[in-house]
């Protein structure tokens, strides 16, 4: 290889993991920024925490760096799809309950809700969101949520 190409190469890589770095670093600024947002929609547990949390996520997927990416979008098509399910139906997703559905709710409302909630809890996107909460402590040194 002539020392030019060397020198070529070198540049393509110092690029290329300088834009890693930065990559990294402006999502864990992003994750460190929304701590305590996360924090306090995601520790009162209410019915609706997690679609509250959603724009949040939302952020945190655009800025996540592309080994995590995959991942928050599997959590944040879950979530989508969830919170459009209820939309489409009508339906307040804080006194939605399964077991006793609102007046009016069609049979196919019903199941597209439901489906939304199994893709939601579904292994897939459980260990998604398990990898985006360990990423963060692993990559950025912190948890998602304060």
């Amino acid at each position: 290889m002539t020392r030019a190409a060397v020198l070529v190469l070198a540049a393509v890589v110092s690029l290329l993991l300088g834009g890693c770095g930065d990559q990294k670093d402006q999502y864990c600024d992003a994750v460190k920024s929304h701590q305590r947002e996360l924090g306090d929609l995601l520790g009162g547990g209410g019915a609706d925490a997690l679609l509250e949390a959603l724009p949040v996520f939302r952020d945190l997927a655009g800025d996540a760096p592309d080994d995590i990416r995959d991942d928050w979008r599997t959590v944040v098509d879950a979530l989508e799809g969830l919170r459009d399910a209820l939309d489409d139906a009508g339906v307040d997703p804080t006194t939605y309950d399964r077991d006793q559905p609102p007046a009016g709710l069609t049979a196919k409302q019903k199941d597209a809700i439901d489906a939304a909630a199994r893709r939601l809890t579904s292994p897939g996107t459980v260990a998604a969101f398990n990898a985006v909460d360990q990423q963060a402590k692993d990559v950025c040194g912190t948890p998602l949520q304060a």
